[in-house]
């Protein structure tokens, strides 16, 4: 663009319009904010473009003296910049002080703000003006942790070490969770799909669970290796029983057949939830369900606040999404049928059931129980990483 210097005002008009053109949609207003060009006058040097007359007479029309032309509003408003910072520097909502109080801040909003205190401005102008003060939009971005755990680093190590050992063995590896749950029938779900025009699906106004259903609670076991998953879906609660159920449901439809005599088998879960390091039920049951493969089966958990490091978080949970995003889950086939037709061009295949059990919540677990497991805690931050041994073996 540096040859708009050699060019007079009507030149630079029609050679910045040509490139809008060349660019399709949306040309004119890339080009106003690359060469600082205002849209009306580019959308003039388009129409004078479309005019042979014009074009012919571009070498001798009416040129417009450097610096000639409307002023910028702030150019010609000097307080109008300082006032503008003002109102943007104010991010206390409610405050007494703030002329936009509990106002969010759009540029319509502190366009009409600024009119109403003498200086009348546009909403266009506004974000002109915010743009040259350094000022972008922008959203929430999560990066609050909160507080480590200092042991972090070395989990996450001894973890991955646990998988490669594992793996090299041909011992299965899962990552294992449960998927937030979602309303069961004519719920407005978000996201959008090609539809025909008008033809959009019909909704209820308020989503009550009373109107629908129930709740799904999609439990998904991820074969990191195979990139395969079951994902076990309940209707009643997320508890450790249900946990370690769609657990033993991955192994009967997926995992036996594949991994028929592994000795062990290793389970990555988060630290929290129906799955988290802390509940008794959680272990007692898995060792039920190591007394019935006859497999050892350890679990290594995740770091508290690490959840979005596990695996079928972004390998199976996500791609679940995207493949119901603006469908509404009107019973629980179409929620079994949708999550079983996920797939990704990776290879991803999931198989998904419905798991009409009742699990109850505050169940006890008694010490007796718990005396009985054959729970070999690892010597590496024994409360994350532990082994429960087959009783019958």
């Amino acid at each position: 663009m540096r040859v708009l210097g050699t060019l007079n005002e009507y030149q630079a008009r029609l050679f910045v319009a040509e490139r809008a053109l060349d660019l399709g949609r949306g040309g004119i207003s890339r080009l106003a904010r690359l060469t600082g060009m205002s849209r009306v006058t580019i959308t003039q040097g388009v129409k004078d473009l479309s005019s042979a007359a014009k074009l012919r007479s571009a070498s001798s029309g009416r040129v417009r003296n450097p610096g000639g032309g409307r002023k910028k509003v702030e150019d010609g408003d000097p307080a109008l910049r300082v006032r503008l910072k003002e109102i943007v520097e104010e991010t206390t909502a409610g405050d007494p002080m703030s002329p936009l109080k509990w106002t969010s801040k759009s540029t319509r909003t502190i366009a009409l703000e600024l009119t109403r205190s003498g200086h009348p401005v546009s909403s266009v102008t506004i974000g002109r003006c915010l743009e040259d003060m350094g000022y972008t939009l922008q959203a929430n971005v999560k990066t609050r942790e909160g507080a480590q755990h200092p042991d972090r680093d070395a989990q996450f190590r001894y973890l991955n070490r646990q998988v490669k050992n594992f793996r090299r063995d041909g011992a299965p590896v899962i990552s294992v969770d449960t998927k937030k749950k979602e309303l069961v029938g004519a719920f407005k779900n978000a996201g959008r799909r090609w539809l025909p025009q008008g033809k959009a699906d019909e909704v209820s106004v308020h989503d009550f669970p009373h109107l629908g259903e129930g709740k799904a609670i999609p439990y998904g076991a991820y074969d990191i290796a195979r990139d395969r998953a079951v994902v076990n879906v309940g209707v009643t609660h997320d508890t450790a029983e249900f946990a370690v159920e769609s657990i033993r449901r991955w192994w009967r439809l997926d995992g036996e057949r594949h991994y028929r005599g592994a000795g062990r088998l290793l389970i990555c879960a988060d630290s929290g939830g129906s799955n988290g390091n802390r509940p008794r039920a959680w272990k007692l049951h898995l060792q039920a369900l190591s007394d019935e493969t006859g497999m050892a089966i350890t679990v290594c958990h995740y770091p508290p606040g690490t959840s979005k490091w596990n695996k079928i978080e972004h390998r199976l949970f996500s791609f679940i999404s995207l493949n119901w995003r603006g469908k509404p889950l009107l019973n629980f086939e179409t929620v079994i049928n949708l999550i079983g037709g996920t797939n990704t061009r990776s290879g991803l295949k999931v198989k998904a059931v419905l798991d009409t059990n009742q699990y109850e919540t505050g169940v006890a677990t008694p010490d007796e129980e718990i005396d009985k497991l054959r729970l070999k805690r690892h010597r590496t931050h024994p409360n994350w990483n532990y082994t429960l041994l087959p009783r019958n073996s």
